[in-house]
């Protein structure tokens, strides 16, 4: 299993945008992403993350090129961010 995590820096006036964001492509992530196990909203007074699990890192290494992620997903929040994510991608051991 792997984990891609992505940590954006959002206004907290502009965090129900983002979350709607997240509620609008998580179904078609699950859905469409190749190895897409899960995808879980995380939000703290400092920033929003969204952890999403897949079957390996290749699948989530895949889905950061996807049309879903950089027109959708980046689309969308792109308008939203204080600054550019952090993004990683984790395998299990």
């Amino acid at each position: 299993m792997a984990y891609l995590q992505i940590t954006v820096q959002v206004d907290p006036a502009h965090r129900a945008t983002a979350a709607g964001v997240y509620e609008k492509y998580k179904q078609p992530f699950l859905d469409t992403a190749s190895g897409a196990l899960s995808k879980d909203l995380l939000v703290r007074d400092e920033d929003v993350q969204v952890l999403h699990g897949f079957r390996s890192v290749a699948d989530a290494k895949a889905y950061l090129t996807s049309e879903l992620f950089t027109r959708d997903v980046v689309g969308g929040l792109s308008p939203l961010l204080k600054a550019d994510p952090d993004v990683r991608v984790y395998d299990t051991v």
